[in-house]
Protein backbone atom coordinates (compact mmCIF):
# COMPACT_ATOMS: atom_id res chain seq x y z
CA UNK A 1 0.00 0.00 0.00
CA UNK A 2 1.49 3.37 -0.39
CA UNK A 3 1.14 6.75 1.57
CA UNK A 4 0.62 10.10 0.18
CA UNK A 5 1.13 12.73 2.97
CA UNK A 6 0.43 16.32 2.13
CA UNK A 7 -0.58 19.74 3.86
CA UNK A 8 -3.33 20.76 0.97
CA UNK A 9 -4.78 19.52 -2.26
CA UNK A 10 -5.45 22.30 -4.83
CA UNK A 11 -7.36 21.28 -8.43
CA UNK A 12 -5.27 22.15 -11.17
CA UNK A 13 -7.87 23.51 -12.79
CA UNK A 14 -9.35 25.36 -10.52
CA UNK A 15 -9.24 25.27 -6.52
CA UNK A 16 -12.60 23.73 -6.26
CA UNK A 17 -12.45 20.99 -9.24
CA UNK A 18 -10.70 18.26 -7.53
CA UNK A 19 -12.68 14.96 -8.71
CA UNK A 20 -12.71 11.29 -6.99
CA UNK A 21 -13.67 8.05 -8.42
CA UNK A 22 -16.29 6.44 -6.63
CA UNK A 23 -18.12 3.32 -7.01
CA UNK A 24 -17.59 1.81 -10.33
CA UNK A 25 -16.75 4.36 -12.90
CA UNK A 26 -18.61 7.33 -11.69
CA UNK A 27 -16.32 10.19 -10.68
CA UNK A 28 -17.66 12.94 -7.71
CA UNK A 29 -16.27 16.48 -6.62
CA UNK A 30 -14.38 15.79 -3.67
CA UNK A 31 -15.81 18.84 -1.71
CA UNK A 32 -19.65 18.62 -2.95
CA UNK A 33 -19.18 15.03 -1.10
CA UNK A 34 -17.84 16.59 2.65
CA UNK A 35 -20.30 17.98 5.80
CA UNK A 36 -19.48 21.13 5.54
CA UNK A 37 -20.89 21.47 9.42
CA UNK A 38 -21.60 18.82 12.05
CA UNK A 39 -22.61 18.74 15.53
CA UNK A 40 -23.73 16.31 17.94
CA UNK A 41 -25.47 17.76 21.37
CA UNK A 42 -27.19 17.02 24.22
CA UNK A 43 -30.51 18.55 24.86
CA UNK A 44 -30.03 22.35 26.14
CA UNK A 45 -26.76 24.20 24.66
CA UNK A 46 -24.44 21.43 25.60
CA UNK A 47 -22.36 20.55 22.18
CA UNK A 48 -20.29 17.54 22.93
CA UNK A 49 -18.47 18.12 19.60
CA UNK A 50 -18.73 19.95 16.50
CA UNK A 51 -17.40 20.82 13.06
CA UNK A 52 -17.41 25.00 11.65
CA UNK A 53 -20.25 25.39 13.69
CA UNK A 54 -20.02 28.68 16.62
CA UNK A 55 -22.42 27.80 19.23
CA UNK A 56 -26.12 26.32 20.05
CA UNK A 57 -28.98 28.05 21.04
CA UNK A 58 -31.70 26.71 22.75
CA UNK A 59 -35.02 29.01 21.75
CA UNK A 60 -37.11 26.92 24.07
CA UNK A 61 -38.33 23.52 23.76
CA UNK A 62 -37.41 21.31 20.80
CA UNK A 63 -36.66 24.54 19.29
CA UNK A 64 -32.80 25.45 18.30
CA UNK A 65 -30.56 27.78 16.40
CA UNK A 66 -27.48 26.63 15.43
CA UNK A 67 -24.34 29.04 13.95
CA UNK A 68 -22.08 28.16 11.39
CA UNK A 69 -18.63 29.38 11.87
CA UNK A 70 -17.40 29.97 8.01
CA UNK A 71 -20.53 30.71 6.02
CA UNK A 72 -22.07 28.70 3.24
CA UNK A 73 -22.40 30.29 -0.23
CA UNK A 74 -26.20 30.39 0.28
CA UNK A 75 -29.29 29.29 2.02
CA UNK A 76 -29.90 26.21 -0.20
CA UNK A 77 -27.80 23.74 1.65
CA UNK A 78 -29.17 20.88 3.31
CA UNK A 79 -29.29 20.13 6.91
CA UNK A 80 -29.64 16.44 8.50
CA UNK A 81 -30.85 15.72 11.89
CA UNK A 82 -31.26 12.72 14.01
CA UNK A 83 -32.83 12.54 17.73
CA UNK A 84 -34.41 9.46 19.26
CA UNK A 85 -36.98 9.46 22.01
CA UNK A 86 -36.66 7.80 25.37
CA UNK A 87 -40.23 7.32 25.89
CA UNK A 88 -40.79 3.19 26.33
CA UNK A 89 -43.57 3.26 23.65
CA UNK A 90 -41.00 4.46 20.66
CA UNK A 91 -42.71 7.26 19.67
CA UNK A 92 -40.87 9.18 16.56
CA UNK A 93 -39.27 12.57 16.83
CA UNK A 94 -39.61 14.25 13.59
CA UNK A 95 -36.89 16.89 13.19
CA UNK A 96 -37.99 20.03 11.04
CA UNK A 97 -35.87 22.34 9.23
CA UNK A 98 -37.73 25.38 8.90
CA UNK A 99 -36.93 26.29 4.89
CA UNK A 100 -37.04 30.44 5.98
CA UNK A 101 -34.94 29.93 8.76
CA UNK A 102 -31.83 28.69 6.32
CA UNK A 103 -29.49 31.95 6.16
CA UNK A 104 -25.60 31.37 5.33
CA UNK A 105 -24.61 32.16 8.88
CA UNK A 106 -27.09 29.54 11.05
CA UNK A 107 -30.15 27.43 11.07
CA UNK A 108 -33.11 26.34 13.15
CA UNK A 109 -34.17 22.78 14.03
CA UNK A 110 -37.68 22.16 15.48
CA UNK A 111 -37.92 18.65 16.98
CA UNK A 112 -41.43 17.60 17.17
CA UNK A 113 -42.34 14.06 18.51
CA UNK A 114 -45.34 11.93 17.49
CA UNK A 115 -47.00 11.42 20.87
CA UNK A 116 -46.58 14.84 23.02
CA UNK A 117 -45.70 17.45 20.15
CA UNK A 118 -42.58 19.48 20.43
CA UNK A 119 -40.17 18.13 22.42
CA UNK A 120 -36.08 18.55 23.24
CA UNK A 121 -35.36 14.24 22.01
CA UNK A 122 -33.09 11.98 23.62
CA UNK A 123 -29.38 12.77 23.70
CA UNK A 124 -27.75 12.64 21.80
CA UNK A 125 -28.79 14.15 18.80
CA UNK A 126 -27.11 15.40 15.43
CA UNK A 127 -26.77 16.86 12.44
CA UNK A 128 -24.72 17.66 9.47
CA UNK A 129 -25.07 20.27 6.63
CA UNK A 130 -23.84 19.93 3.12
CA UNK A 131 -23.96 22.06 0.59
CA UNK A 132 -21.08 25.16 -0.72
CA UNK A 133 -19.09 26.94 1.52
CA UNK A 134 -18.43 30.88 0.30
Amino acid sequence: MSTLNVDALVGVSSANAITVRGEGTATTSLQQGLAKVWMNYHSGTTINDSFNSTSLTDNGTGDYTMTIANDMANATYAVHHTSSDANTNASVIVPVIQGSSLTTTLFKVYLLNEDVGVSDGSDPNAVSVLGDLA
